[in-house]
């Protein structure tokens, strides 16, 4: 596959574990330059010394940022920029859960915390990375919503709420900054992830046994996908939503 990636740079939230850190070292792999960024420097600097020992031709810089905090992101995007010169690919990655339960009875602090991270967040790094050097040269822009932002579930059904949005987002922001700038959305099934923990831990082979493809998600499984939205094999591809779920989302319901 024609990537184009080399020499590129690309910034990734949520890049500590699970998913972002799987997709910024398939970025890595394919020659990007690689921007980390997380709550954490402490998780951080473990993933960019891993991601710098398997591709050691990678530049790779760890930067913590809350993804909600404004200020701390204007930091992190002005860091990508001194350090590689303009950000080429976004992955909006970061996400967070903090309720389970009806969503009627969410308390409006979980809510808005949902709301932050989740959703908002795509919206402020995309204005970020626009005036830093987007709006100007063009990219590539990954959202990762989840197959909830299309199906209902119980227990999770606010996190879907923003996951939906993301979705939506996607689109809109293809609208809007087409024909430089490409927006696409990768929507995971479940994935093995310190997030999702709770969803699989206790019950892998169950699921597995009623996913078409027998089994869990990895976290690579959904770098694959962000390293063709990324590169020049989709140039022709916006406003899109991959869904990338082993085939959960169309499994008989009489299984």
């Amino acid at each position: 596959m024609r990537t184009g990636l080399q020499g590129k740079t690309a910034l990734v939230t949520g890049a500590s574990r699970g998913i972002g850190k799987a997709i910024a070292t398939a970025l890595a792999a394919e020659g990007a330059n690689v921007v980390l960024s997380s709550r954490r420097q402490e998780g951080l600097d473990e993933a960019a010394k891993e991601i710098t020992a398997a591709h050691p031709g990678a530049g790779v810089l760890a930067k913590a940022a809350h993804v909600g905090d404004a200020d701390a992101a204007a930091a992190c995007v002005d860091a990508a920029v001194a350090e590689f010169g303009g950000i080429d690919v976004l992955v909006n990655n970061a996400g967070t859960n903090p309720y389970f339960g009806p969503m009627a009875d969410i308390e409006q602090s979980a809510a808005a915390k949902t709301v932050e991270v989740n959703q908002f967040a795509v919206v402020q790094w995309t204005g970020l990375a626009l005036r830093a050097s987007m709006a100007e040269r063009g990219g590539s822009i990954i959202n990762i919503a989840s197959v909830g932002g299309l199906v209902t579930e119980i227990g999770i059904g606010y996190y879907n709420v923003t996951k939906a949005a993301v979705i939506h987002l996607s689109r809109q922001f293809a609208m809007e900054l087409a024909p430089k700038v490409r927006v696409n959305c990768i929507a995971p099934g479940l994935v093995k992830t310190h997030l999702a923990r709770a969803l699989w831990e206790n019950n892998e082979e169950e699921i597995s046994r009623h996913t078409p493809l027998g089994r869990i998600g990895e976290p690579e499984d959904i770098a694959g996908a962000a390293v063709f939205l990324a590169g020049d094999a989709s140039s022709w591809m916006t406003g899109q939503t991959l869904v990338v779920d082993g085939g959960a989302t169309i499994r008989s319901s009489i299984a």
